[in-house]
């Protein structure tokens, strides 16, 4: 049995435990909410602007620099599931530049950096992010279908709130000037798949910054629609 002593000494390490693990999930989230307030702010400011989009890459590969160290799982599926994410995401892109399917008929412009086929690398990565931090927000969910349902209506909601400042920005550009609804009902059909990819994946799908990042991403995009857009 073990001794009052013995189980105090226990409940101290533990504590400190979890202390230093909530120290270092705190220093995730405020290094998030600093990139994301002084983007919102350089994108604001006409002076800076151009110097913020050139940076716009950049920030979102750090941002998913950031996800992957605080992620758990890494067993042999998460880099399936990664590639199956990126690719799927890039190859819907293609396919809606060069036919005008999935999406409608739009073109990228430079703001988003290194194109491949007329479609910028970086698209992957966001697919990739955007579908990993609406699983990881869905994940105790038990019935794969309905958590993929929600995974799917939560990135369409977000493109929803990041089109206009999108197309303002120059990320890409839609013929007439007009955002069809198909493009939705494309965001959402592609968005359901890499879902249940993810759910069916076997790894740990909780990331401790997932739903922090995503509600900050719906706060920075939301104050966007107010600086950006004329």
């Amino acid at each position: 049995m073990e001794s009052p002593q013995g189980l105090r000494t226990m409940h101290k390490i533990d504590s400190s435990e979890v202390k230093n693990r909530w120290s270092r999930v705190g220093i995730g989230k405020i290094i998030l909410v600093a990139f994301h307030v002084v983007g919102a702010i350089g994108l604001s400011l006409p002076e800076y602007r151009d110097l913020f989009l050139a940076l716009t890459p950049f920030h979102l590969l750090a941002t998913m620099g950031l996800i992957l160290v605080y992620h758990r799982g890494w067993t042999d599926s998460f880099p399936i599931f990664g590639a199956a994410a990126f690719w799927i995401g890039f190859g819907s892109e293609l396919i809606g530049i060069h036919t005008g399917y999935l999406y409608g008929d739009y073109v990228y412009g430079p703001t988003l950096g290194v194109m491949l086929w007329e479609v910028p690398l970086v698209i992957g990565v966001n697919w990739f992010v955007l579908s990993y931090l609406t699983g990881s927000v869905f994940h105790k969910i038990p019935n794969d279908w309905y958590a993929a349902f929600l995974g799917a209506t939560a990135m369409t909601a977000l493109d929803y709130i990041l089109e206009p400042v999108a197309v303002s920005l120059n990320f890409w550009a839609w013929k007439w000037d007009i955002i069809p609804v198909s493009n939705y009902l494309g965001w959402f059909g592609v968005s359901f798949l890499i879902q249940l990819i993810w759910r069916k994946a076997k790894f740990e799908k909780y990331n401790p910054l997932a739903t922090w990042l995503l509600i900050t991403w719906i706060l920075f995009f939301t104050i966007l629609n107010f600086t950006v857009i004329s």
